[in-house]
């Protein structure tokens, strides 16, 4: 099988529009800020990886992304919900679907990824709350992204009933914590410095 194709899904970071339900606690800019220290570690970690990768973004053209972060593959990611999104990134196969939202994401944890989907159909890092930090697929899996819930805790088990429904029996990574709300600050102190 080759290495498996990681692809990042991030937002450009405009005060405002990135990191919204950190607004309260950070406003507009420092959420914008903390989002474009996510995003560059997400992406120093995914490089350190050696694995071929691309991002999909949103909020800016794929040439502001490049200017921000420098030469890569960067595509729309185009309309729709989560699901909708991810399915249009999914070929070719294999792949893995992280965010820019897991402060101790590394290099280790996509390279465990890609050698546990050697051996499965599909692996899974489930987050703290109750969806996933990283999805990776050997192949497609039909209805995968369809109807799921998402940005709820429920991302995670109706993703694994999906899986499960299809005969595929995933593997399981460490289970990791994103920043999306005010309270996760606590658990990285200097990261919205």
């Amino acid at each position: 099988m080759p290495e498996p194709r990681v692809v990042l899904f991030t937002r450009y970071p405009e005060p405002g529009r990135a990191k919204t339900r950190l607004i309260p606690a950070l406003g507009e800019v420092g959420a914008a800020a903390l989002h474009r220290r996510l995003a560059e570690r997400t992406l120093a970690a995914v490089r350190a990886s050696g694995l071929p990768y691309e991002l999909r973004v949103t909020g800016a053209e794929p040439a502001a992304f490049r200017a921000w972060l420098g030469p890569m593959d960067a595509v729309p990611q185009g309309d729709g919900d989560l699901g909708e999104r991810l399915a249009r990134a999914a070929p070719p196969y294999p792949v893995l679907f992280i965010g820019a939202d897991v402060p101790d994401l590394s290099a280790n944890h996509l390279r465990a990824a890609a050698d546990a989907l050697r051996g499965a159909p599909a692996v899974v890092g489930p987050a703290e709350d109750g969806g996933y930090w990283l999805l990776g697929l050997a192949g497609a899996v039909r209805g995968i992204f369809d109807g799921i819930a998402w940005g709820t805790d429920a991302v995670f088990d109706q993703t694994m009933t999906r899986l499960r429904a299809a005969g595929d029996e995933p593997a399981l990574l460490a289970c990791l914590a994103d920043c999306d709300r005010p309270e996760d600050l606590a658990r990285w102190p200097g990261l919205a410095a």
